[in-house]
C-alpha cells in the first residue's frame, strides 16, 4: 500500500468525492477515506439534485470541470425546469435521481482515476508537523501521510440520532458517527457548535392508494444538468417517473401535536439550530399554527425499488406517533414505513475561521468543506469541494488561488456569505442571496467560468471548445436579430396567432424579440431556414429580451469590483480607526475582511463605517 499522498480526502459525501477529482484531475495524488464504498455521495436526504439556486450551482459545478452534474443526468429519474413562469434569472433545473445509481456511477467516477486511491476507515485524528498538517490516524491503526488534508465528514462528526425519547450515535442511520477530529481542532483555537438537521420516513410505494393523487410530471421536453454533449437517462429512454402530491390535515395535526411532549426538539434534547428553510413536521405546526393543511410530495428512490420518499414530513417524533399521522393522510390509509423520520445532530465548525480558498486560517494546508462549515444540500456541499480540491493542489504546487466572487458564480457568493457572515442555522443557498442574479443564470455558467477553470488546467479542451463555438453562435445569431428586418406582412400573422400587436412596418428581428410574448425561435423560422440548437436560441433570446437588466447589473458589478481592489492590510487593527461604530469596530476586527467591499458585506458594519474607511486609506 502507498501509504503517502499529496492529498488526502477525509468523507466520501458530495464535498469529499469534488474535492477526490478535483484535486486528482489537476494532478494530485489523493487518498478518499470513507466509511462506506457502497456510499460515495449518498443521498442521504431527499433524492433530488438541484431546485431553486441550487440547480444554478450544479450547472456551475458542472461548467467548472467538477462531476455532479454529469453523474446526476446519468442517474435522472425525472428533470424539470423549475420557475419558467417567471424570468431567465430564476429558472432552476432540478433532477429526480435513482439513489443508488447516483452513489454508483459515483464510484465508478473515481474507481477509474489513476490519480484516486480509496480506503474504508475512520479517521480519528489528525498529524502535524511543525504547525503543518502531515497527515491522519485512523480506527484500525494505519497512519497515511501527505501534504494537505481536506476534511469532508458531514455530519459525522459527533452525530447523535433522535427518534422521539430515543436517541444513538450515528451520522446517518446505521452509521456510525465520529470522534476526535472535533475535540483536536478545538483544542487548536478552532471554534466548534452543533447544528441539527432531519429526513423524513422511507415508505413502501406498492402500499400507498395512488387512485386519487395528483401528478407531477417531468418535462415533455427534459434538459440535463451537463454543458457536455451527453445524453442523460431519461433523454435516452424518454421515460419518467412521476412524482405525486399529498396533503396533511387536521386529523394528522392533532396526532403530531399529540407527541410534542415527547420530542426532542422541544424537550430540550437538540440542542443545535435546524434548517430554517426545510423545517420539521412539528416545527410547522408550531410556526404556523393556524394552516389546516401543509403540502407533501412523494417521491421515487429509484427506478427499480418501491421505497419513497416522502418531502415535506421530515420529523423526530416518536415512531408510532409518526405511523399514526401518516395513516390519516389521504392516500396513505395503509402504508408500510421501510425507515422512520429521524433528526440527526452533528459538529461544524466556525466558518468565518476560513479563507476564501476553504483553508483554515489556524491550521496550514486544512481545507474544511460541506457540512462541517454550516451549510446544508448536497449542492453546495459539492461546491465546497470543488473549491477545496482546486485549492488544496494549488496550495501545495505554490500556485495563486483560485478564489470566484460573488458577480462571478452562486458558489462566489455562497463561499463569501460563509466565510464573511458566518452562519447561526444551516446555511442553504438562495436566488434572493445574490445580488447579480440576472448575470448569474443557469444557462450561462458555462459562459462565467469554464475559461476560468480551463486557464488553471481542470476545465478540459472539449469542455472550453464547446463552450467557445456555443457564445460564437450566440453573438451570430444576437448580431443576426440585431439587423435582419422582417417584413410586416411576414410577421402579422404570427403576432396576431399570439395576440400581440400587429406592426405597421418592418421591424428588426430583435425589436420584436423585445416584446415578452414573443419568441425568438418563432420570428427566425419566418425569415431563415438556417437552424440552431435549442441551447443557443434561448441563451440569445434571454440577452435580447433583458438586454437592458443585464448591462445595468454589469455596471453594478464594475462598481463593486473597484471596492474589491482596495485591500485592507492584513492584521489591520481597526480600533485606530476614529469614526467607526463600536459594532463594526468589534467586527471588522472579528472578521478581519481582505477588502473595503468584504468589509461591506459583514453584518453590522453600515454605509457610514465604509466611507469612514475610505476616507482613512485616502480613497
Amino acid at each position: 500500500m502507498n501509504l503517502s499522498y499529496d492529498i488526502i480526502v477525509v468523507g466520501g459525501g458530495h464535498a469529499g468525492c469534488e474535492a477526490a477529482m478535483a484535486a486528482a484531475n489537476l494532478g494530485s495524488k489523493v487518498l478518499l477515506l470513507s466509511m462506506d464504498m457502497l456510499g460515495f455521495a449518498r443521498m442521504s436526504c431527499n433524492p433530488a439534485v438541484g431546485g431553486i439556486a441550487k440547480g444554478q450551482i450544479v450547472r456551475e459545478i458542472d461548467a467548472l470541470g467538477g462531476y455532479m452534474g454529469l453523474v446526476t443526468d446519468q442517474s435522472t429519474l425525472q428533470f424539470r425546469m423549475l420557475n419558467k413562469s417567471k424570468g431567465p434569472a430564476m429558472w432552476s433545473p432540478r433532477a429526480q435521481c435513482d439513489k443508488i445509481q447516483f452513489s454508483l456511477n459515483w464510484r465508478i467516477v473515481i474507481e477509474k482515476h489513476c490519480n484516486i486511491d480509496i480506503y474504508a476507515d475512520i479517521v480519528t485524528s489528525f498529524l502535524f508537523e511543525n504547525s503543518k498538517i502531515c497527515g491522519v490516524c485512523t480506527n484500525t491503526g494505519a497512519i497515511f501521510k501527505s501534504r494537505a488534508v481536506i476534511l469532508s465528514a458531514g455530519t459525522f462528526l459527533g452525530g447523535k440520532l433522535f427518534i422521539g425519547k430515543h436517541s444513538f450515535e450515528g451520522g446517518r442511520i446505521g452509521e456510525s458517527s465520529s470522534y476526535g477530529l472535533t475535540e483536536q481542532l478545538k483544542s487548536l483555537g478552532i471554534s466548534t457548535d452543533r447544528m441539527k438537521t432531519g429526513t423524513p420516513p422511507r415508505i413502501d410505494f406498492s402500499s400507498v392508494d395512488i387512485s386519487e393523487l395528483p401528478l407531477q410530471e417531468g418535462d415533455i421536453d427534459p434538459s440535463r444538468f451537463s454543458f457536455l454533449d451527453i445524453e442523460s437517462s431519461v433523454q435516452k429512454s424518454r421515460r419518467q417517473l412521476p412524482c405525486y402530491i399529498l396533503h396533511t390535515n387536521e386529523e394528522v395535526h392533532d396526532i403530531l401535536r399529540s407527541g410534542f411532549d415527547e420530542s426532542p426538539l422541544f424537550t430540550g434534547l437538540i440542542h443545535g439550530r435546524g434548517p430554517r428553510y426545510c423545517p420539521s413536521i412539528e416545527d410547522k405546526l408550531r410556526v404556523f399554527p393556524d394552516n389546516n393543511a401543509h403540502q407533501l410530495f412523494l417521491e421515487p428512490e429509484g427506478l427499480n425499488t418501491t421505497e419513497y420518499y416522502l418531502q415535506g414530513f421530515s420529523s423526530s417524533l416518536p415512531l408510532n406517533i409518526q405511523i399514526d399521522a401518516l395513516h390519516k393522510i389521504h392516500g396513505l390509509e395503509n402504508v408500510k414505513v421501510f425507515r422512520p423520520a429521524y433528526a440527526v445532530e452533528y459538529d461544524y465548525f466556525d466558518p468565518t475561521q476560513l479563507k476564501p480558498t476553504l483553508e483554515s486560517k489556524a491550521v496550514d494546508n486544512l481545507f474544511l468543506a460541506g457540512q462541517v462549515n454550516g451549510t446544508t444540500g448536497y449542492e453546495e456541499a459539492a461546491a465546497q469541494g470543488l473549491i477545496a480540491g482546486i485549492n488544496a493542489h494549488l496550495s501545495i504546487s505554490d500556485r495563486e488561488p483560485f478564489v470566484l466572487t460573488r458577480s462571478d458564480s452562486y458558489i462566489g457568493v455562497l463561499i463569501d456569505d460563509l466565510i464573511t457572515k458566518g452562519v447561526d442555522e444551516p446555511y442553504r443557498m438562495f436566488t434572493s442571496r445574490a445580488e447579480y442574479r440576472v448575470l448569474l443564470r443557469q444557462d450561462n455558467a458555462d459562459q462565467r467560468l469554464t475559461e476560468l477553470s480551463f486557464n488553471i488546467g481542470l476545465a478540459s479542451q472539449e469542455r472550453f471548445d464547446l463552450m467557445s463555438s456555443k457564445y460564437e453562435d450566440i453573438s451570430k445569431l444576437v448580431a443576426y436579430s440585431d439587423n435582419k428586418k422582417v417584413k410586416k406582412e411576414d410577421v402579422n400573422p404570427y403576432l396576431e396567432s399570439i395576440n400581440s400587436s400587429p406592426v405597421n412596418e418592418s421591424k428588426r428581428i430583435s425589436e420584436l424579440v423585445s416584446r415578452p410574448d414573443v419568441s425568438l425561435c418563432s420570428v427566425i423560422s419566418i425569415v431563415s431556414r438556417e437552424t440552431f440548437s435549442d441551447e443557443v436560441v434561448e441563451s440569445a433570446e434571454i440577452s435580447i429580451k433583458y438586454k437592458g437588466y443585464i448591462e445595468r447589473e454589469y455596471r453594478m458589478v464594475q462598481k463593486m469590483k473597484s471596492l474589491e481592489k482596495l485591500i485592507i492590510p492584513d492584521g489591520f487593527d481597526f480600533n485606530k480607526v476614529s469614526g467607526l461604530t463600536i459594532e463594526s469596530r468589534q467586527k471588522l476586527q472579528k472578521y478581519n475582511p481582505k477588502t473595503i467591499a468584504q468589509a461591506s458585506r459583514i453584518s453590522g458594519v453600515s454605509p457610514a463605517d465604509i466611507s469612514v474607511l475610505l476616507v482613512y486609506f485616502g480613497r
